[in-house]
């Protein structure tokens, strides 16, 4: 969890910090190794404006665990027993009536757990060997509502997956601006650096954010770009 971030390939949209007097952004650390999950609680309970509230061993717990404690944000390892943390991911989200965020967090770079945690409905999917700044940033920017992006692994993910073309998405109805806003959260845009790039006011984006999401039946961001890739609106190595 320290070292160089170079080269990792993700973006991390860009986000207000957090200021003094804003809550703390309240966390739950599921983990099965007990020296990671121990680490992890102490690097981040000292970062600014995160605070852990409790921690879990397997799955199980953590779903328990979120269930109860209602934090704002889980970071969910991968490899857990009982139950992965893809499938407590999915659990979680399908089951609390006003879910947490999740960041999938492991230890290896695995397309298949990429592709695995958007579906579950993961907001976000950091490596443990990032620095813990990095780490913390991810977890802020799902509780502001974005989505922890991965260009790189998007791209291979769909450049390995039949595409379909630009008409899977009109029985969706999105409108050209909608399209515009779509091909820019590709990019890994957050929505303030979206509104810049258009011009037009971040309650706009905001709007335009929403409505993509609910025409394409998307989770989340993150899901609403994997569409993008996979009905070929937007193509691998798409940069805006």
């Amino acid at each position: 969890m320290s070292g160089s971030d170079a080269g990792e390939g993700i973006a991390l949209p860009a986000v207000d910090s957090p200021a003094v007097t804003s809550p703390a952004i309240t966390l739950v650390i599921a983990d099965d190794d007990e020296v990671t999950r121990s680490g992890l609680r102490m690097l981040l309970a000292a970062q600014p404006g995160i605070t852990v509230v409790g921690e879990a061993a397997d799955g199980v717990e953590a779903v328990e665990r979120a269930q109860s404690l209602r934090p704002d944000v889980v970071l969910m390892d991968v490899r857990m027993p009982r139950r992965n943390g893809i499938e407590a991911t999915r659990q979680l989200l399908a089951e609390a009536a006003d879910p947490p965020k999740v960041v999938v967090i492991t230890t290896f770079e695995n397309d298949g757990y990429v592709t695995a945690a958007l579906g579950a409905g993961a907001s976000g999917f950091v490596l443990k060997r990032l620095p813990v700044r990095r780490i913390a940033e991810a977890v802020r920017v799902v509780a502001a509502g974005e989505a922890v992006l991965f260009p790189a692994a998007l791209g291979r993910m769909v450049a390995a997956r039949p595409l379909g073309c630009a008409e899977a998405l009109p029985q969706a109805a999105l409108t050209g601006r909608e399209e515009e806003v779509l091909r820019l959260m590709a990019t890994g845009l957050s929505n303030p650096e979206i509104a810049e790039s258009l011009t037009v006011s971040l309650e706009t984006v905001k709007t335009h954010v929403g409505n993509v999401l609910t025409k394409l039946g998307a989770q989340n961001r993150t899901h609403a770009v994997v569409i993008a890739y996979e009905s070929g609106l937007v193509v691998p190595g798409f940069t805006g």
